[in-house]
């Protein structure tokens, strides 16, 4: 006797929980030959600010935590998706139509971008930090840190090592996420939610909306309590990306613009995705006190 699949509810993830959207709206995610896979949840300009809420309660204990200790959350990440590599080679097979070799490469790349931007959580401060010389018998420090909560739209095309590769750098500096996934291709990422959920991320440290950026982008970029907003899936999209700009400006966000064309995510990825969510903050001391 045949049984019946059981099939999977693809999910939000907000504050450490899976939560269908609160519109009750999916729509259809295809393959990369525009077969049906399955239904995704729509998230709602509603979703958005749920998850900017999470993401607010979750920053303080987060950016408090040791850089060290938030080093090793992130490659703690990576171990569990080593341990869940079929999952994940799936995903890209289906959604991004490579074959599994190559998707195999894909997701070694994802893993091995955790664990670069893991042994820079502790260095970064050396690097970016600095004591000052002044004219005076005073100490001057400058010392980096996190901005707050950081808004994210990944790459459209590259579903996973793309995703990681934003978010890693803002979650390793000490800031929170709420992270729209490639609206054609989620599937990558809501897996990597679920890598998040079962590994050592705080809840609300990572929030993952999918669906249309029509419903949810306007929402975080003019977000009061939104601190900086990364544009880069919106590459190639001047409009919509200056439209966000404008909304942005509300309160005076940092904004990461959108490039010219996705970028290849292969090549080296530098410092500037953590410099660019972080603050700096300059202390002075009188010496001998």
């Amino acid at each position: 006797m045949s049984r019946i699949d059981v099939r999977k509810t693809y999910k939000l993830f907000i504050g450490g929980q899976f939560p269908r959207s609160e519109s009750g709206h999916s729509y259809e995610v295809l393959d990369s030959r525009g077969r049906f896979v399955a239904n995704a949840a729509l998230a709602s300009r509603k979703d958005a600010r749920d998850a900017v809420v999470a993401a607010r309660k979750a920053f303080p204990g987060w950016s408090g935590r040791t850089a060290y200790n938030r080093g090793q959350v992130v490659y703690r990440i990576a171990e569990v998706m080593e341990d869940r590599r079929p999952q994940f080679v799936e995903a890209l097979r289906r959604g991004e139509g490579r074959t599994s070799a190559a998707a195999g490469k894909v997701l070694d790349g994802a893993i091995d971008r955790l664990v670069w931007y893991a042994g820079w959580a502790d260095k970064l401060a050396q690097v970016v930090g600095n004591a000052n010389p002044v004219a005076g018998p005073f100490f001057n420090l400058s010392t980096p840190e996190p901005t707050g909560v950081v808004a994210v739209l990944a790459p459209r095309e590259s579903s996973l090592l793309g995703l990681v590769s934003v978010v890693a750098p803002v979650i390793v500096s000490g800031n929170t996420v709420v992270v729209t996934a490639s609206p054609d291709r989620p599937l990558p990422a809501v897996t990597f939610a679920e890598v998040l959920a079962t590994s050592d991320v705080p809840a609300g440290v990572v929030n993952l909306l999918t669906g249309s950026l029509d419903r949810t982008a306007a929402t975080l970029a003019s977000h009061m309590d939104v601190n900086a907003i990364d544009l880069t899936g919106l590459a190639a999209d001047a409009e919509q990306a200056t439209a966000l700009e404008v909304e942005a400006a509300a309160n005076l966000k940092r904004v990461r613009r959108a490039p010219a064309a996705e970028p290849d995510w292969s090549e080296d990825p530098g410092l500037d995705r953590m410099t660019d969510v972080l603050e700096t903050k300059t202390v002075w001391h009188p010496i001998g006190v």
